[in-house]
């Protein structure tokens, strides 16, 4: 590379990838221009995180207001998708990889950048997900990834930090690593690398403690078509009611998580989740999407979501797959629209009520009492035609153990007469 060039970072403002900016620029002679995103994460003022790059070396430093971005077109799709990695995991960080990859390669482009880089270790999942999308969004950019193509260490990056006086604090370190955003918070490493250690209230910082005592609080969110829209009845964009929902479920301690999960690596690693909003609306939709969706389509459904989750976690998100899936979901959506009724109080959200214009529950096909118009007569013939094929079929095998049973002759290959 030649000092004309320029290398785009991902910066998060932390310790590796502040150090990143220098140690690029030393390794291959170009300037380093950082990216940093707003995704709702809180901590740090974004232009302190701005101001921060510019002083370990950067030639320039873009903050990213990305929160209604990512609430309208990552944390939406997830919700229409009601997508939970092995049933579990809202895919706190998977969601949020592909929106940062997009503004590097945007960055790169307007900066005339051949490379872009990021602070990924080579056991997570992360390098996957920022390297797949740059290959899928612009496949002539190169990837560095000091930390885990080069081994730098914490220990070298403190080093370097305080060889070369970078202003960053190198004294203090969590015990844990930690990624968050307005959809959730992940915290791993530490004491919860022993799988049999139980999470401490000290680590939650999205979440109250379920178990202390408080009242219920009732909420009621509306949808239009999949998106949420109201809550409570006022008005809302998705963004406002992800934040709305972090501090009302969370206040009830609803959406921790602690789970042993399949890394696309192949390891399993545990994590601990906080994501009060994203369990809440999942939650709700799946209740509503019982109400308007048809049975059929439903079921098939439910594959197509944890497909979709898959490959969300996996890093595919600009894959063909996930494309033509997001058109089929978009499709289901049509009828999504009504209202759910929920309690959220001691770690749960619990559904009390739903109602929708759209809704396929007849309550006078359902009910038993007076005013049934189910005609009970139809059922006999049904039953007896659902079950025709395995009735044919059990036949059959009776049959053929009939058969199987029969006495022959003692003489091999006599007939039996």
């Amino acid at each position: 590379m030649s000092r004309h060039d320029r290398v785009v970072l991902a910066y998060s403002g932390g310790l590796d990838t502040s150090v990143a900016i220098g140690w690029l620029r030393d390794q291959t002679g170009a300037e380093v221009v950082a990216v940093a995103l707003d995704l709702g994460q809180g901590g740090e003022d974004m232009e302190v995180v701005r101001e921060r790059a510019l002083g370990c070396g950067a030639v320039e430093s873009v903050v990213v207001d990305g929160r209604d971005e990512f609430a309208e077109s990552y944390c939406l799709p997830a919700i229409m998708s009601n997508a939970l990695y092995m049933d579990r995991y809202p895919l706190v960080s998977a969601l949020s990889r592909p929106l940062i990859v997009k503004h590097l390669v945007a960055a790169a482009a307007e900066h005339g950048a051949s490379v872009v880089s990021h602070g990924c270790t080579g056991k997570g999942n992360d390098q996957v997900r920022f390297e797949v999308g740059v290959g899928a969004l612009a496949p002539d950019l190169r990837v560095i990834a000091p930390v885990r193509d080069y081994a730098w260490t914490r220990e070298k990056a403190i080093i370097y930090a305080e060889e070369h006086s970078l202003p960053i604090d190198v004294t203090t370190r969590s015990p844990y690593s930690i990624d968050q955003n307005v959809w959730g918070r992940a915290v791993e490493t530490g004491f919860l690398e022993d799988i049999w250690n139980g999470p401490i209230e000290e680590i939650y910082s999205y979440t109250q403690d379920p178990a202390e005592p408080r009242e219920a609080d009732e909420v009621v969110i509306g949808f239009q078509s999949g998106v949420p829209v109201s809550i409570d009845g006022a008005p809302v964009t998705v963004l406002e009611a992800v934040q709305q929902l972090n501090a009302r479920a969370g206040a009830q301690g609803v959406g921790r998580l602690d789970m042993v999960e399949d890394r696309l690596v192949g390891i399993k690693a545990r994590e601990v989740y906080e994501a009060p909003g994203a369990m809440t609306l999942i939650t709700a939709h799946q209740e509503l999407e019982s109400v308007t969706v048809e049975r059929d389509l439903a079921r098939f459904k439910r594959g197509v979501d944890q497909r979709w989750a898959e490959l969300a976690y996996d890093g595919l998100w600009y894959s063909p797959l996930k494309r033509a899936l997001d058109s089929f979901v978009a499709t289901t959506q049509q009828h999504v629209t009504g209202e759910i009724r929920m309690t959220l109080h001691g770690g749960k959200s619990t559904v009390t009520g739903r109602r929708s214009d759209s809704s396929l529950y007849d309550f006078n096909l359902a009910t038993y009492d007076e005013g049934d118009v189910f005609d009970q007569s139809l059922a006999k013939g049904f039953v007896e035609l659902w079950g025709l094929p395995s009735k044919l079929a059990a036949g059959r095998d009776q049959r053929a153990v009939g058969r199987s049973d029969a006495p022959r002759s003692g003489r091999p290959g006599a007939p039996d007469l």
